[in-house]
């Protein structure tokens, strides 16, 4: 048994209709990451420098010493390029990403945040790399987060963002209870995920559009190049919205890169561009956080993939006529939440009876009733079958068309071995009948593939019926 966690499916191919206040197309996310103070230095008590997100491409920790460059570089986030950045965005719905030490040791740039009515969610107690840090130290540091940023801002954090995190981070933070994480870039909607007993809001981040690119070898070099992506990005989402499909679209900024003046006027132009559209709402995270919980709420369903055996086989088992064989060879191989629709766990179950034998899926075929046959008649078809052949109106057939039936199954399976198979709930009597006499006379390989192909729609519809 192989269980895959990655969810690779999301909303799918129908996400659900936002409905953004007052029909908005978009809905635009502008977070400030506040870093300036919480990163790597060994004044914090770290082992080495900062290497990470400076003009310095390339850098590399310096183990034990302090890199006045770096420090520098930072220190322009803090001293100038807040306040800048400020500056454009004080009037609009701002989500801070504020590091719980640096906003420690930023008490003017917190005062400003709360005077323009900005919302400050966690971004960890420290800017530095989680990756290999042990869960319970992880946990503890989560938690020593909650406690300073509440007693920086007054406040406790509502939503959270570590950005440098390990594979737990997740899973520590949802059970904190957070309005909402965004430690995902999988998405351009919000969506729900389970954690524990509790249900989790994630708002889905970007590393695409955000000022990091700045920094990276391959990324933006001019405020050209940054507002170019933004507003592609941004009409691309527009016009799905205006085909009504409406997303969010996230924007990342950096105090000491955004905060540079041959780059906030990329950022200024982007925002005028999305501001002369009609449907947009720039929002807080809190507000799609909020607007997501009342319109879309979460939805508690069984999941296949979660499924102990013995009730994986009790749903699933007849779903191949008198073939349990194969849901417990599907179980038995790798499912995940991709197999938790109807069209993922067909997928599953197909792929189980085509690495059958051919003896294996012949006695699938052979397993199946004769279509208005004896079985039906005498009412011994299983549930599925007999709601299948009355959907078509095969359970009331005249004389002459039951007649015609018993002859083309008759002749059917003297030529090639197993019953006709048809997926009626894709047909009417009239077109079953047609299908029934082209395929009587075909080649019996190719009708072998043709009924194993019918038996596995045949499994996907009714999958679809117990999925929904």
């Amino acid at each position: 048994m192989n269980r895959y966690p990655r969810d690779m499916i999301g909303h799918g191919a129908a996400p659900p209709d936002a409905d953004w206040p007052g029909g908005a197309r978009i809905a635009i996310s502008l977070v400030l990451n506040y870093e300036e103070g919480g990163e790597n230095c060994i004044l914090h008590g770290d082992p080495a420098s900062e290497a990470f997100l400076s003009e310095i491409i390339g850098a590399q920790p310096w183990p034990g010493q302090r890199h006045w460059n770096m420090e520098s570089i930072y220190d322009y986030g803090a001293r100038a390029g807040f306040w800048r950045l400020h500056r454009l965005l004080g009037g609009l719905p701002v989500t801070v990403f504020g590091v719980a030490t640096a906003l420690a040791r930023a008490p003017e740039q917190v005062r400003a945040m709360q005077a323009a009515g900005w919302e400050i969610a966690s971004h960890g107690l420290k800017w530095i790399e989680h990756r290999d840090m042990p869960e319970a130290e992880e946990r503890a540091a989560i938690a020593e987060a909650i406690r300073l940023h509440t007693e920086v801002t007054g406040s406790r954090p509502a939503g959270w963002y570590t950005g440098r995190c390990s594979a737990n981070t997740v899973r520590l933070t949802a059970e904190q209870g957070f309005d909402w994480i965004s430690d995902a870039y999988d998405d351009d909607l919000p969506y729900w995920i389970r954690a524990g007993e509790r249900d989790q809001l994630v708002i889905p981040y970007t590393l695409d559009a955000n000022d990091m690119r700045f920094a990276t070898a391959q990324g933006f070099n001019t405020g050209e190049q940054f507002f170019a992506y933004l507003r592609d990005t941004f009409d691309c989402l527009y016009a799905e919205g205006a085909a009504g499909a409406a997303k969010m679209m996230s924007v990342g900024l950096h105090c000491r890169l955004a905060g540079r003046p041959g780059r906030l006027v990329g950022l200024k132009r982007f925002i005028e561009h999305a501001r002369a559209h009609e449907g947009v709402w720039f929002a807080t995270r809190g507000q799609i956080a909020r607007h997501w919980q009342a319109r879309h709420p979460p939805h508690r369903r069984e999941r296949p993939s979660e499924m102990d055996r013995e009730t994986f086989l009790s749903r699933f088992g007849g779903v191949y006529e008198h073939s349990p064989w194969v849901a417990e060879r599907a179980f038995e191989g790798e499912l995940g939440p991709v197999h938790d629709t109807a069209a993922g766990l067909a997928s599953a179950l197909a792929r189980a009876f085509r690495r059958a034998t051919e003896a294996e899926r012949l006695a699938v075929l052979r397993a199946h009733p004769d279509l208005a046959g004896r079985l039906a008649a005498a009412r011994r078809l299983t549930a599925e079958s007999t709601s299948e052949q009355a959907s078509a109106g095969l359970d009331a057939l005249t004389d002459a068309e039951r007649a015609e039936f018993a002859r083309l199954n008759e002749a059917y399976v003297a030529r090639h071995g197993f019953p006709f198979i048809i997926a009626v709930r894709d047909h009417t009597k009239a077109s079953i009948l047609a299908a029934f006499r082209r395929r009587l006379d075909q080649d019996s390989a190719a009708e072998f593939a043709e009924a194993c192909r019918q038996v596995e729609r045949i499994a996907e519809l009714r999958i679809g019926t117990l999925l929904r």
